[in-house]
């Protein structure tokens, strides 16, 4: 009786289940015909999306063939949280609801509708996390609209989720092009509805500019971050000018100490790119591997499993607290910090770009408007008015607004 073996996998910015077995061409042609199933060169393995549904889908789909499913390795190293029992919502105003839940309260042929969705959304090598979050909006589509059957959908029910779901709710702008984006794929992926939604229009993007930390503040932070793991996790962010996905993704191997280079595999827009790290990372990294040993990834949790972002978040504003900053900081906020301080060190914007990882160099442009690099040479106009004032008037040589005047 054949055993197939399935292990966690993290790739491609999203958790993955491996699948191993003895080389044979009658296993590897119908592991290779289960939905979503996909060839890693890196891990060189067979993978598809961890999830409850494609994982219960799969255990049926070796069932099928007799075989034995060896989950041991699964079992003992879950990346996934324990799920938080979700409350039931009545109308569905409460972000926290997940797509799963949701999707249960709708007909099987919505099922159907959303499982073609994602293979549609896969197909165009669109990442996990952009499949994940345009599927979450789609299911809130669909439950928004209750059972109304899939070919009756209109533009005016699009409208109407719009206005009474996610504008009401009060997502980001982001979020609400991101939901523009997932239903004009849906519209694509079902031509039987009558929803045209070509002209759909995106909402304008904020412009707004990034919060950034003075080095002070970024040493002040590090200071006052006591444990190991912790501190290494936030001078990385800095120090590499990372992603928080792209730092929990990186592997040991990824690591040259020795050139002191970080190689970001697969990052946003599927680019690889070389970042070097400070000299003074060097004896943090030495000291972070000979305490902790991690296994495979350089930030490990329990087990060997990936690190959670959500834990990076926790410890960051209780470090945040004890350094007595009060802006919002998040992990992408030392990514911000290390491009605008690049930039004020006299950086060609060029170079930032391309060790930030950016594919246009007007995404980058942003920190030239926060870069005090320029600014620190323009004066004042009060300044200019009180120089002008001391020089004149040769009886008041400390012409001073902090003093009474009256």
């Amino acid at each position: 009786m054949e055993t197939i073996r399935i292990a966690p996998l993290r790739h491609r910015n999203a958790l993955q289940v491996g699948v191993f077995f003895p080389f044979s061409t009658e296993i590897k042609n119908y592991v290779k015909s289960f939905p979503g199933m996909t060839w890693s060169r890196t891990h060189s393995c067979f993978y598809f999306l961890d999830t409850s549904e494609s994982l219960k889908a799969f255990r049926s789909h070796i069932a099928q063939k007799g075989w034995v499913l060896n989950d041991s390795a699964y079992k003992k190293i879950a990346f996934s949280a324990p799920k938080k029992k979700l409350p039931k919502p009545s109308s569905v105003k409460n972000k926290n609801v997940d797509a799963p839940y949701l999707l249960k309260q709708l007909p099987e042929s919505h099922h159907t509708a959303v499982t073609h969705y994602y293979l549609y959304l896969r197909g165009l090598r669109l990442s996990e996390n952009t499949v994940k979050v345009y599927g979450y909006f789609i299911v809130r589509f669909l439950y928004f609209l209750k059972h109304k059957p899939l070919q009756d959908l209109r533009n005016k029910d699009v409208r109407d989720y719009l206005e009474q779901v996610i504008a009401k709710e009060k997502y980001s702008i982001s979020s609400h092009r991101q939901c523009v984006s997932a239903l004009k794929h849906f519209a694509k992926d079902h031509p039987n509805t009558e929803m045209d939604l070509q002209f759909l229009e995106r909402p304008k993007k904020d412009k707004k500019l990034p919060v950034i930390l003075s080095k002070e503040e970024v040493i002040d932070l590090l200071r006052v971050t006591k444990n190991l793991k912790h501190r290494t996790v936030l001078a990385m962010l800095y120090s590499g000018g990372l992603r928080i996905g792209e730092l929990l993704s990186l592997r040991l191997q990824d690591i040259d100490l020795d050139r002191m280079q970080v190689h970001v595999k697969r990052a946003k827009g599927r680019k690889d790119r070389t970042v070097k790290l400070a000299q003074v990372m060097r004896p943090l990294l030495y000291n972070y591997v000979q305490t902790y040993a991690p296994s495979f990834y350089l930030i490990e949790g329990t087990d060997g499993s990936v690190y959670s972002s959500s834990s990076v978040r926790a410890f960051l504003q209780k470090s945040c607290q004890l350094a007595k900053i009060r802006k919002r900081v998040t992990p992408h906020t030392l990514r911000h910090s290390y491009a605008t301080h690049m930039m004020d060190n006299g950086v060609a914007l060029r170079h930032i770009q391309e060790l930030l990882g950016h594919a246009k160099p007007e995404t980058t442009m942003v920190y030239t408007h926060v870069s005090q690099q320029d600014l620190l040479d323009v004066q004042n106009p009060l300044d200019a008015t009180m120089d002008r004032l001391t020089k004149n008037d040769k009886e008041v040589p400390n012409v001073s607004i902090s003093r009474k005047l009256l």
